[in-house]
């Protein structure tokens, strides 16, 4: 199969995030600020780690784009100038708002930082994508509720270099577009502007009016039941239809997600798209293992969203058996020791003599034994039970820097 290659746009959590998912595939990564990002529990940027990021990406031909995409009060305007201002010096490759007033601060304070439109704007056609172009835009990120027919039209009727962006895998928001005012009405935290607490995540029961204290559980039925829980998307088996669909960049989801986690997907998505481009055989040969290494991620299952039509209950319904806890995050390789020891910063308790997994950026995952196991002082451990600690372990097979370290 050959056709246009789409950009593969990976999430960053972290400056680790940033790195690991540039030397995993990604074309580009999204970031968010300590303000205006929609994710204010992720870790997200200083303005320092923000410029060292768009550095490394740049130096490995990567862009970087920056999230804005709150809806802002009237107290976030002035931060907003500001923010606005400092990104113009840094100087990332793309900026995301939904806001139409953090747009017009956008276009009068650095026009030059191409303009994206966030999925939060409810950009569901080819109406609202030539609205934004009129505007300045650049680029929008389509709602999740399209499908792949609708994605097409609006691909035809819009003008060739107005590039379409749309979420493949990830997370998905009960609400539309991502626009939930459920978090908002139980904590008064306000997901439209990044303090989402993930109601929809949440067990519920049903009370009585009169029967204060107590509780009756919803009982699962073939139907499922669960009011706001949706199954993860994930399109990587319907890959080749994304790309013939128009779609200039496939995003996925995942800014309060693992190292390992972005690793994972993004290294899969890379080795699907690249093997449309060459051979639609390959990649469908090459499915399987895919499909596998997407299921070692931590998940509540799987759905195709809307990408395939209206989907029916069942197939977006997220149920307790469908969670996935996925492989174990041990750690990044930071370096080769003089006497051949892999240097990581510990993620989890690893032990002498157990068997691990080194997961390489060109898709190789290599079974390994833990030899030996030394601490920064140098002395031996036969085990590490605690995180953040840098260790020194002797492998049964040769590990390089940026290879992730996981128990399976």
């Amino acid at each position: 199969m050959t056709g246009k290659k789409p950009e593969l746009l990976a999430p960053a959590a972290n400056l680790e995030c940033l790195r690991l998912a540039v030397n995993y595939g990604a074309d580009a990564v999204y970031l968010g600020g300590d303000v205006l990002s929609l994710r204010a529990k992720a870790d997200n940027f200083s303005f320092a780690e923000m410029a060292e990021g768009i550095a490394y990406a740049h130096a490995h031909g990567a862009s970087v784009y920056v999230t804005a995409n709150v809806f802002a009060h009237n107290a976030d305007i002035r931060e907003a100038e500001g923010y606005f201002l400092t990104l113009k010096e840094i100087g990332p490759d793309g900026i995301l708002i939904s806001d139409p007033g953090m747009l017009r601060l956008h276009n009068r304070l650095c026009p030059e930082i191409p303009l994206h439109i966030s999925t939060q704007a409810n950009n569901t056609n080819y109406e609202t994508v030539l609205f934004y172009r009129e505007l300045g835009a650049k680029r929008v990120v389509l709602a999740r509720e399209l499908s792949l027919s609708e994605i097409r039209e609006i691909r035809d009727r819009i003008p060739e270099d107005m590039e379409l962006e749309a979420f493949v895998h990830g997370a998905m928001c009960i609400s539309y577009s991502g626009r939930c005012l459920v978090s908002s009405f139980l904590t008064g935290r306000d997901s439209n502007r990044g303090e989402c607490t993930h109601p929809c995540r949440w067990s519920y029961a049903v009370a009585e009016e009169k029967r204060e204290g107590e509780y009756f559980p919803l009982e699962e039925t073939e139907k499922g039941t669960y009011l706001f829980h949706s199954k993860d998307l994930c399109m990587i088996s319907h890959v080749p239809e994304l790309m013939q669909a128009g779609i200039d960049s496939f995003k996925i989801e995942g800014r309060m997600k693992t190292a390992l986690y972005t690793a994972t997907v993004t290294r899969a998505y890379r080795k699907a798209i690249d093997m449309c481009l060459s051979s639609r055989e390959e990649y469908e040969a090459y499915l399987p293992w895919l499909e596998e290494e997407i299921r070692r991620t931590i998940n509540r299952g799987f759905t195709t969203g809307f990408f395939l039509g209206k989907p029916d209950e069942k197939d977006l319904s997220f149920r307790d058996s469908d969670v996935r806890k996925g492989a174990v995050y041990l750690g990044t390789v930071l370096g080769i020791a003089s006497d051949g020891s892999a240097m990581i910063t510990q993620k989890n308790k690893l032990s002498v003599g157990e068997e691990i997994e080194i997961m390489k950026p060109d898709g190789r995952n290599i079974r390994a034994r833990i030899l030996r196991l030394r601490g920064e002082t140098g002395l031996d451990m036969e085990s590490a039970p605690r995180p953040k600690e840098t260790l020194y372990l002797t492998l049964s097979e040769p590990a390089d820097g940026f290879d992730v370290l996981r128990r399976v």
